[in-house]
């Protein structure tokens, strides 16, 4: 039997959502987006739950999305992704006790005020003969999530579940088949208007993910100072000029250039800290999402600055889409479809 689900990712600037029918396959039926008033969501967390309810309502009801079977994104350090390793239980039962224990000493965040979930990756018989299991933990401040909640409650969603944006950013952007040769992480990116989502996949499940505190506004506001102008004005010139130099303005190119190299700082750093953990793959690639990632000549210049091989993802990598989409969404869909894949 068929089954829709809408997948919504709220951000600081605007609301984006994806219909993906599940029917044995996948294909994305409707795509939406509106922007979203300054201050209603900032930091990855809401400001305005009033707000945000009333922007919801309006959104869903202009786009004619159906309220039924929503699975919302979120994207905050205030939310701690471990994985996890338990040795020795016999009893599957045993597990949730254990994962709680095991939360307490490797994340810092009080149980008390939390929420935890858990998948358990992998089964196998260790050294001595004991059942041992890999373990995915998250745990997220219980006010966080119950803040979005309540939002989409009194918007009159009806929430099929709540997942990490970076899950879904994998799902969606993961080719169906490993490239071959040596096992090697691929790296998704996420890029909104403020922050940025980082997840680093082996392929299988995602092995390391983090919020970073910078988007594409930063190009904006490095464009504003370095021009004299307004944040309208430079956020137009920014889209119409770009990273590339032909034909471009040096001085603006120059200011999103460096305005870009504290991007690059950040994604460094990150994939460093990654390969310091044990057991951590090389890195294959950087693939970029987001609404911002779809600044002209992007990628190009990242991949100068990181020093491995950096490219526009596909949010339809493993999905089809309706005849009714006069074009395949954008890389700003990639979270909404993975968040609907998740079921």
């Amino acid at each position: 039997m068929a089954k829709n689900i809408v997948g919504l990712r709220i951000g600081a600037s605007r609301l984006a959502a994806a219909r993906v029918e599940l029917n044995g396959s996948a294909r994305v039926q409707q795509i939406a987006e509106s922007p979203l008033p300054a201050g209603i969501v900032a930091g990855g967390e809401v400001r305005d739950q009033a707000a945000l309810a009333a922007a919801l309502k309006d959104f869903f009801e202009h786009h004619k999305l159906p309220r039924k079977a929503v699975r919302l994104g979120l994207a905050s350090n205030r939310i701690g992704v471990r994985t996890i390793d338990l040795p020795g239980l016999e009893d599957a039962g045993q597990v949730e006790n254990a994962v709680r224990f095991r939360a307490g000493e490797v994340l810092p965040i009080p149980l008390a005020e939390a929420v935890l979930d858990y998948q358990v990756l992998s089964e196998k018989m260790d050294e001595d003969g004991r059942l041992a299991r890999r373990v995915l933990l998250v745990v997220a401040y219980r006010d966080l999530v119950q803040s979005y909640v309540q939002a989409c409650q009194v918007a009159g969603l009806r929430l099929a579940g709540v997942d990490l944006e970076a899950f879904a950013l994998l799902r969606a952007l993961t080719p169906p088949e490993e490239p071959a040769g040596e096992r090697s992480a691929m790296v998704a990116v996420a890029i909104g208007s403020e922050r940025s989502t980082l997840a680093v996949s082996d392929g299988l499940t995602c092995e390391f993910t983090r919020v970073l505190e910078w988007g594409g506004s930063a190009l904006t506001a490095a464009l504003a100072r370095s021009l004299n102008v307004d944040h309208e004005e430079a956020e137009r010139l920014k889209r119409e000029i770009g990273l590339e130099e032909e034909g471009a303005d040096a001085k603006a190119v120059e200011a999103l250039r460096v305005g870009l190299q504290a991007f690059a700082r950040e994604l460094v750093s990150s994939l460093q800290f990654y390969q310091s953990q044990p057991d951590s793959l090389g890195i294959r690639e950087v693939v970029l999402a987001g609404g911002a990632a779809q600044l002209q000549g992007l990628a190009p210049a990242l991949q100068r600055l990181v020093g491995v091989p950096v490219r526009i993802g596909d949010p339809c990598a493993g999905v089809a889409t309706a005849k009714r989409l006069k074009a395949d969404p954008s890389p700003a869909f990639a979270v909404p479809i993975g968040l609907a894949l998740g079921v």
